[in-house]
């Protein structure tokens, strides 16, 4: 369901976000972007100005880690790694998500 005009991600849950998508493996900045518009069907979008004070907020909790490689254009570029404190912190933001969104669901839903 494409919503033009709805791309805003919702307060709250680009941490979530990136965690998921950095668990597949590591990626760059961009490459976190792109994802997160392609796992959702180009419903999501993520602008720089969040993306990486975000990215620097899960590094400063050691949730995810970076590290300098060399690209697909032979420069170097920033990849991010999650940590195991990730690990464990994305699979306690899955379980909130899973409930605030059933709450809301429930709310939504009564007729």
């Amino acid at each position: 369901m494409k919503r033009e005009g709805r791309k805003d991600i919702l307060l709250g849950t680009l941490d979530l976000l990136i965690l998921r998508v950095v668990s597949a493996g590591p990626k760059h900045g961009y490459a976190i972007a792109r994802r997160i518009e392609q796992m959702s069907d180009d419903v999501l979008s993520v602008q720089q100005g969040s993306l990486y004070p975000a990215l620097h907020r899960l590094e400063k909790k050691a949730f995810i880690k970076s590290e300098w490689l060399t690209g697909e254009t032979n420069k170097p570029v920033k990849t991010y790694t999650l940590t195991k404190d990730g690990q464990r912190q994305l699979a306690d933001e899955i379980s909130h998500w899973k409930l605030v969104s059933a709450a809301i669901n429930a709310i939504i839903d009564v007729e």
